[in-house]
């Protein structure tokens, strides 16, 4: 697009200019093309907005109907109640804070808040200063087999792998890691020189397909396991059984996407679609992937290792907890994936009806861990549609111990959600290997935006932790978070989803809700 308006504004301009000389009135044409190549030639000079760079003079469109959004958003917000304008609520939050700008709003609420399912937290009278709290809010990962715990921030970047994300937008993330102090995940597509390129903090993510530690038959290689995970920045290891894109059906990379810079990180065939095996081949029941955990923490030299599900039938994630007893082998954590999860491209089944939803998956999870007596040696990472302060903390309150986020990462490099991520077309430069669209995302430019929607998301979670008279993350509770559920009724999240006792799933005393899935748990059952 950037050579095509070029090529085409100066066959023009230069055709003008021709006829011109003949016919002197044709100069009015001369005088109203120039300032449309001048401002093409300043968007494709411009660093600040890809869109401008990719697509001079027409990608202002966008600007334009941005402008006028206010008025359009609230006449919806006002008569819609199918949630689709809260979406577009989130995504200004995003944008604002990840350019720096004013993310105040005036008029009250945008949200109908008789809606049923509106949500919000109880302030207390007795306040505490912003001050008085850490605004860093980090937690520490790591249970008693960890030899080099890491100290993540609460909010890190979930799992976008290169191949489904462009060399760029790696690079931009890694480095609004690095200049944030958080973590990067790298998605189950392997570490490549665009990870490392600014030395941020990497989870590596372990997926069925074994991309970066894979033998020639794909199965998994301990030696180039080994190698990677030897490397300063990679701080985790995350096992990944199922993501809430698609849930028991593999990850997908199509082939035009699949290039020989991404299929030789992979060790697969270039120009060939690649489909993730649905289930690991190291491993078929729970106690062999507690034994394999054990070996990919000796492996790594003692570093974290956890793994990501998407819950499913309840008695396997059981399943998985009874194994961690038997076998005295626990994760240092736990990434639970919601059903309405994803960023990329997924089939639209599963993407609307296979998974459990996260709120629902957190407090399931942490009250398995609980009723286990293991939630002391594993912290809970929530991931799925996390945009705001907000959404950390009704995680957290629900027992995640920090949050992964994905979209809202993208959103901060400037996606304008144009849904091309499986077309290889993606107009900003971010879902695409496309080296004409990819150029047109700056690096520098967007490290600081993604530094930016960090920042001022973690200090909105102190802001709203203060308002509710908490000094630390550890103070959130079921009872904080209330949600409406009818027009003339509303409950706590401790009324919706009732806490339990620790070590109860180990007596006579089970809460009658877990006993027929504590029953199907076996130890033994396989995958």
């Amino acid at each position: 697009m950037r050579k095509t308006f070029l090529i085409s504004n100066m066959a023009a301009l230069a055709s003008i200019s021709m006829i011109a000389l003949f016919w002197p009135p044709v100069l009015w044409g001369l005088l109203l093309l120039m300032p449309v190549l001048v401002l093409g030639l300043y968007d494709m000079l411009q660093t600040r907005h890809t869109l401008w760079r990719n697509f001079p003079v027409i990608g202002r469109i966008r600007w334009l109907l941005e402008g006028i959004r206010p008025m359009i958003q609230q006449y919806f917000i006002e008569s819609d109640t199918d949630g689709l304008p809260v979406s577009r609520v989130f995504r200004s939050v995003v944008y604002q804070r990840a350019k720096g700008e004013m993310d105040t709003v005036p008029y009250g609420t945008k949200f109908d808040v008789y809606r049923v399912g509106y949500e919000w937290i109880g302030h207390s009278l007795a306040a505490k200063n912003l001050a008085d709290i850490n605004s860093d809010l980090r937690v520490t990962i790591g249970g008693y087999a960890c030899r080099q715990p890491y100290s993540a921030s609460l909010l890190n970047i979930s799992a976008l792998s290169f191949g489904a994300l462009s060399s760029h937008a790696i690079m931009a993330l890694n480095g609004g890691a690095k200049l944030g102090n958080f973590a990067h995940n790298t998605g189950e597509g392997g570490i490549s020189c665009y990870h490392l390129e600014h030395g941020g903090d990497l989870v590596w993510q372990i997926g069925t397909a074994y991309f970066g530690c894979r033998t020639s038959v794909g199965e998994f290689d301990e030696n180039l396991f080994a190698e990677n995970t030897a490397l300063d920045s990679v701080k985790m290891i995350e096992i990944k059984l199922s993501q809430g894109a698609k849930p028991g059906h593999g990850g997908i990379l199509p082939a035009c996407k699949n290039t020989p810079e991404i299929a030789k990180i992979r060790g697969v065939e270039p120009y060939t679609q690649i489909d993730s095996p649905a289930a690991h081949s190291t491993f078929s029941n729970p106690v062999e992937m507690m034994l394999f955990i054990q070996r990919l923490r000796e492996l790594s030299g003692g570093k974290p290792v956890g793994f990501k599900i998407c819950i499913g039938i309840k008695s396997e994630f059981m399943a998985l907890c009874r194994a961690m007893l038997e076998t005295g082998i626990a994760p240092d954590f736990i990434t639970v994936d919601g059903g309405e999860g994803g960023t990329g491209a997924a089939p639209v089944e599963y993407s609307n009806s296979v998974g459990m939803p996260l709120m629902d998956a957190i407090a399931f999870v942490s009250d398995c861990l609980i009723g286990f007596d293991l939630k002391k040696e594993i912290k809970i990472i929530a991931s799925g549609k996390v945009f705001t302060g907000f959404h950390l903390v009704k995680r957290l309150s629900l027992g995640a111990d920090l949050c992964n986020s994905g979209r809202g990462m993208m959103l901060a490099m400037g996606c304008v959600q144009s849904l091309q991520c499986n077309k290889d077309t993606c107009p900003t430069g971010i879902t695409t290997q496309n080296p004409a669209l990819v150029k047109g995302l700056v690096v520098a430019n967007k490290v600081h935006r993604v530094a930016n929607y960090h920042r001022e998301t973690i200090k909105s979670v102190a802001e709203i932790m203060a308002a509710a008279g908490l000094l630390n993350t550890e103070e959130l509770n079921r009872s904080h978070i209330f949600r409406r559920i009818s027009q003339t009724e509303m409950k706590s999240y401790e009324e919706i989803y009732p806490s339990i006792t620790t070590g109860c799933l180990l007596t006579d005393s089970v809460p009658e809700t877990f006993v027929n899935d504590l029953r199907l748990a076996t130890k033994s059952r396989r995958f």
